[in-house]
């Protein structure tokens, strides 16, 4: 079965009721992954989440289907977790398939996000015609689906969003689902919505929740980070302790850049930044303030060094949920190191 971003949401509840394996892909990696949330959501049990990295499944192809036919030391069900490079589970997806068809067992669902890869790949062709798998392509972002996608979780969390609510919001994550969800999360708390106990919001509720972070500033550490200043780095995390910065909230201001410099760097293709004309740049949300920053950083950060990017960042904030208490230090050593690679030259 092959989706795109488009009829995703029609035929997700369906996919997940009667598919076991999920591939995600696509130049929209934000909804790629946020699509891959939903669908384990919407599985029958989805259980205990076993990740595998892509490059064990690459090293050893039948790891995945080990995996996948065994239970956990309760008998609890699961579902396997997967962010991979371009083809990285090809071999891997291909033998779990190839030893069902001859009569291995019942496989828990497999949901692969594939950075770098596109539904032309070698891995979406070997499942694309499968009745039993999904391949599902994303492709980048425009306001208007995502405002509307923000007006969803918006009714979903118990907020009446009207259109500019919602194109603001979606502005601000700069296109960025994740993002975007987590603004509307917060908003509803700030307004104790809920779906039972539904409230408005306006422009002046987001001012609200937004006043802190902007009068706080977090463009220096962002821009330091992802410039490779180390040192500055160091001073701003002294700066985001001294005023205390909320963690998960400092690292999705760095997390919003990324997708930036993401969407920047599909809009570009092979041409250098300076071929961006003025329509290009603000409906990429590059602002003359920002524009230098902006300029550097996507020089420093392209292609292969690009998607590790934002696979450390999605590693980080989960990181940062699993251990609240270590919130701080986790933080502060995963943005060094972010800082050392970006320092280290470009690519």
């Amino acid at each position: 079965m092959k989706l795109t971003g488009r009829d995703f949401a029609a035929k997700a509840r369906d996919a997940a009721q009667n598919c076991g394996v999920f591939f995600f892909c696509g130049q929209d990696e934000a909804g790629a992954s946020a699509a891959a949330n939903d669908i384990v959501a919407m599985l029958p049990d989805p259980g205990e989440r076993v990740e595998i990295p892509g490059a064990e499944l690459r090293a050893d192809p039948a790891k995945l289907g080990d995996e996948a036919r065994s239970t956990s030391l309760f008998g609890d069900k699961r579902h396997i977790w997967c962010r991979v490079a371009g083809d990285e589970a090809h071999e891997a997806l291909k033998t779990l398939l190839e030893t069902g068809d001859m009569g291995a067992g019942e496989a828990c669902p497999v949901v692969v996000v594939a950075t770098g890869a596109t539904d032309k790949s070698r891995t979406a062709k070997l499942l694309e015609k499968r009745k039993d798998a999904v391949v599902a392509m994303f492709y980048p972002p425009d306001l208007r689906s995502v405002t509307q996608s923000v007006r969803a979780m918006g009714d979903a969390a118990g907020l009446k969003l009207d259109g500019a609510v919602a194109e603001r919001i979606a502005r601000n994550a700069n296109l960025d689902v994740r993002l975007a969800s987590s603004e509307v999360t917060k908003l509803a708390t700030y307004l104790d919505a809920t779906p039972q106990s539904p409230r408005p919001a306006n422009m002046e509720h987001l001012d609200a929740i937004g006043a802190a972070s902007e009068e706080d500033g977090f463009a220096s550490l962002v821009n330091a980070v992802l410039a490779g200043q180390g040192a500055k780095v160091a001073t701003e995390i002294a700066r985001m302790k001294q005023i205390g910065l909320n963690p998960v909230g400092t690292l999705l201001a760095v997390e919003r850049r990324a997708a930036q410099l993401a969407r920047i760097s599909a809009a570009l293709g092979n041409r250098r930044y300076q071929d961006l004309d003025k329509g290009e740049k603000a409906r990429l949300g590059i602002f003359w303030k920002e524009e230098r920053d902006i300029a550097e950083q996507v020089g420093r950060w392209r292609g292969p060094k690009l998607d590790r990017l934002t696979m450390r960042l999605t590693e980080l904030h989960r990181e940062l949920l699993q251990n609240s208490q270590s919130s701080e230090l986790l933080l502060a050593q995963g943005l060094t190191g972010i800082a050392r690679v970006a320092g280290a030259g470009r690519r």
